[in-house]
Order: C-alpha cells, then sequence, then structure tokens
C-alpha cells in the first residue's frame, strides 16, 4: 500500500483570524483521527497568507472516502464557512518516499 497525503490550501475569509481559525481546526480532531487509515496532521500558513491543510493517510482509498465524509461531518461546517470558497484547492498525491 501507499501512502496517501491530502494536500489543501486556501485561504480565510476576510473576518476570520489565525487564531480563529487554528481554534475551528482543532475542533475537527476527534473526527478525523477516528477515520479510517488516518495517520498525521498539519496546518501551515505560508507568509503570502495563504493556508494548507495536509493530512497523511495509509492510502487512496482511505483519503477519498475521509473526504467524502467531511462534506458531511457537523464540525465541518464553521471550518468550511471560514475558509474563501474561490481560494480552495485540494489534490490527493501518492508518497513516493519519506525519511
Amino acid at each position: 500500500m501507499t501512502e496517501t497525503v491530502e494536500i489543501v490550501t486556501f485561504a480565510l475569509n476576510p473576518d476570520v483570524s489565525a487564531a480563529r481559525f487554528v481554534e475551528l481546526s482543532r475542533q475537527t480532531e476527534d473526527f478525523v483521527r477516528a477515520l479510517p487509515g488516518f495517520v498525521h496532521r498539519r496546518l501551515s500558513r505560508g507568509a503570502d497568507g495563504r493556508w494548507t491543510d495536509c493530512v497523511v493517510w495509509t492510502d487512496a482509498a482511505a483519503a477519498e472516502a475521509a473526504a467524502r465524509a467531511f462534506e458531511t461531518a457537523d464540525c465541518a461546517a464553521a471550518l468550511m464557512t471560514a475558509i474563501a470558497p474561490d481560494s480552495l484547492s485540494m489534490r490527493h498525491e501518492a508518497v513516493h518516499w519519506r525519511m
């Protein structure tokens, strides 16, 4: 099996602070940790203000199932309203090497 990385990049809506967004992200922790195939997750922000939510899954099937489950999760609604909709980009990539 090949691990799969889910990479989501986005900008926040102007009225959402970084601290508020981190708190909203933390509120999804229990849900994401409980999903089958979860390995780890990192949230970062670049100097340009864009954010990256990077989640590693055991395989592509787990990543795809998690993305579908997240769409309807109660904890995801507030998080998604904090993100500027036109800025969101998500992709899945196969891990070929790690150190």
